[in-house]
Order: C-alpha cells, then sequence, then structure tokens
C-alpha cells in the first residue's frame, strides 16, 4: 500500500510523501519547500493526517523571518554568510539572446516523466465562471473563465499559484474580475489529471500563450487588451510569458521566483531535469533574460519575503538599464498577505496601460 498524504505543518498543504521519503523520516512539501516530519509514521501511513487541506497556504520556500534571523544573528560569521548564500541571485552569463528566440532552438531534457507534482481535487466552476477547453500543442486542457459576454473589457490571463488549480484560486483573482476583468485561468499540463508533464516552468509557458488565444477570443474580451499575471508558480510563468510574447499590455509578478537556482536550493526534488545544466535553469528563470520583457512589468514581493527580495530587485534593475519598463515594488506582507495589495497596485497599473 503507498503512503497517505502528510499535511505540511507550514502551509497546510496535503501531499503523499514518497516511500523513500518515509524510510528516511522526512519528506519535502512540494507546494512550500517545508521540511516535514513523518518519523512518527510507518510505511503504510495509517497515522497520517487524512483531513482535508488548507489549500490557501500556497507558499514556496517560505523561509524570510529564518533568513532574517540568521543575518541577525550571525552577520559578521558563518550563519550571515549561510543566509546570504541562501537569497544570493545566481550570477548568469550576460544575455546576448533574446528569451523567444532562445526557446525556438531549446528543447528540454526531462529526466523524469510525471504529473505536476501537487495533489488536486475535483472543482465544481462557480456561477461567475465557465470551464472551457483549449489545446497546447497535442495536449487538451482546461481553464476557468468569467465572466463571458457583454460589450469588450480588457482581460487578464492569471496563472495559478502551486502546481494545481483549485476554487480557492479563482477566489484569489477575484479584485480583476471586480475591477471590470474578464479572467482565465488555465491549468496546466500535468494538473488535475490532465496530460502532459510537469516540467518546472518551460513547458508550461507554451500552455499559458495558448490559454491566452483562447481568452482573446471569449465572448466579451477586447483582444488588444490583454494582461499577464500569476502568483508563486503563476508569477514565474508570467515573468517568463511576457518574455515571450508581445501579446500582452503588460504584465505583474505575485512572488515569483526569478531565479530557479535558488529556488531549487531547498527543493531539488522538484527539479525535473539534470541539475548540473545550468542552461536548463537559465531557460527557466527571468533572471537569466532581463533585457527580453515585451511589454511592462511589475514585479511585486512580500517585504517578509527575503527569499525574492535580491533577486527580484536585481532583475528589475537589469531590465530597467536595458529600457525595460520593469519595476521591482515591495508591498507589505508574505507570501500569502502581500497578494491583496500587490493586487490592488497591479489593477492600478493595468489600468494605467
Amino acid at each position: 500500500m503507498p503512503p497517505r498524504p502528510v499535511r505540511c505543518p507550514d502551509c497546510g498543504h496535503r501531499f503523499p510523501p514518497t516511500a523513500e521519503e518515509v524510510d528516511h523520516g522526512r519528506a519535502h512539501c512540494p507546494d512550500c519547500g517545508a521540511d516535514v516530519d513523518v518519523r512518527s509514521r510507518g510505511r503504510d501511513g495509517t497515522d497520517y493526517d487524512d483531513g482535508r487541506p488548507a489549500r490557501s497556504g500556497r507558499r514556496w520556500l517560505v523561509v524570510g523571518l529564518g533568513l532574517f534571523a540568521l543575518l541577525v544573528v550571525g552577520c559578521c560569521g558563518g550563519l550571515g554568510g549561510l543566509a546570504w548564500f541562501a537569497v544570493k541571485p545566481t550570477s548568469f552569463p550576460e544575455q546576448t539572446q533574446d528569451y523567444a528566440d532562445a526557446r525556438k532552438t531549446f528543447r528540454t531534457k526531462l529526466v523524469r516523466t510525471a504529473p505536476a507534482p501537487q495533489s488536486w481535487e475535483e472543482e465544481t466552476p462557480p456561477a461567475d465562471a465557465a470551464e472551457v477547453e483549449y489545446t497546447s500543442g497535442p495536449l487538451r486542457l482546461k481553464a476557468w473563465v468569467g465572466p463571458r459576454g457583454g460589450p469588450p473589457k480588457p482581460a487578464v490571463l492569471f496563472l495559478h499559484g502551486g502546481f494545481a488549480f483549485g476554487a480557492d484560486d479563482w477566489e484569489q483573482a477575484k479584485p480583476f474580475r471586480d475591477a471590470g476583468y474578464v479572467v482565465m485561468i488555465p491549468m496546466l499540463r500535468g494538473e488535475n489529471g490532465l496530460p502532459g508533464s510537469y516540467s518546472m516552468f518551460y513547458d508550461e509557458v507554451d500552455d499559458a500563450l495558448a490559454a491566452a488565444e483562447v481568452l482573446a477570443a471569449t465572448p466579451g474580451v477586447d483582444p488588444k487588451r490583454l494582461y499577464v499575471a500569476g502568483h508563486s508558480a503563476g508569477g514565474t510563468i508570467a515573468m517568463l510569458t511576457a518574455m515571450t510574447s508581445s501579446r500582452f499590455k503588460a504584465a505583474a509578478s505575485f512572488s515569483g521566483s526569478p531565479d530557479q537556482v535558488a529556488w531549487a536550493r531547498f527543493q531539488e526534488d522538484l527539479v525535473p531535469f539534470n541539475r548540473n545544466d545550468q542552461t536548463e535553469f537559465a531557460m527557466r528563470s527571468p533572471l537569466a533574460f532581463p533585457k527580453s520583457f515585451k511589454c511592462p512589468a511589475r514585479l511585486y514581493y512580500g517585504d517578509e519575503e527575503w527569499q525574492f527580495r535580491f533577486s527580484t530587485e536585481e532583475l528589475a534593475e537589469k531590465a530597467a538599464a536595458a529600457g525595460r519598463d520593469v519595476q521591482a515594488v515591495e508591498v507589505p506582507g508574505d507570501h500569502m498577505s502581500s497578494v491583496d495589495p500587490a493586487m490592488r497596485q497591479c489593477i492600478a497599473f493595468f489600468n494605467q496601460k
């Protein structure tokens, strides 16, 4: 019998540890990267928490407070160096090729093919959403979109956090709908029982672009006023999508990771490619292609998110130096609580574009 799910004490995400993780007594949460103690559970998982998860805790690598403590306590010694190692942006080679052009020739080589690493549940669309199908290459995928119909309105392609879609993602994007935007949230390859393999922010960009085409053709959408935004994992994909296509008038990332070398340091089990191949990491890292933004962008992060601060600011600085309208914006809060103030600022930003 495979191990039953365990609940992450940090973010509430429920996931099944592997048999190897059970043997070692530790598991890594695929949603936030936290180290979960499973030493008191047997291989049969009979003591695992079998309750429904609190899915609102979609946090990656939420170590901001711990890193802050390390910086304070060890600023003059080894602990300070360890903390800086954890948040230090990667020094990628100077960009010599546009990201969109690089994608035309690069093909990721996955060492394992598997669904997205997050559990999911069947969800029924609420009254203000409709489930639609879209195709990305040979894959038939799904998305929620709404409201539909009426006079043409601006629209936001919103890319959800984590690696599975849930009704709470639809609720998270409600401020955009309240502000008069049509919203589409796509389920990406390998998520929610859909076909395709999780590739950690690479092939998923193709899915986002395919969903944008369907959104542009949705009744009640002005195809000339499309925007892209995303939270956490979706924030990373939103940045890469805005670097790939000129389809969007503006882009926003809420706590997205610009640097996947740093992101993977504490969750190597989420890396489906050869971790010694730096090109694979670079093709997933906006920080490696700062000159490639094809629309104005705002990169929001919480003032408690030390793990994203330095890489986000460096990305924005390099993009601005190349003449791109890109800014890093600090807002109050952590990985989740910062989304609301960031989204309010984002809506004002989108309204101006």
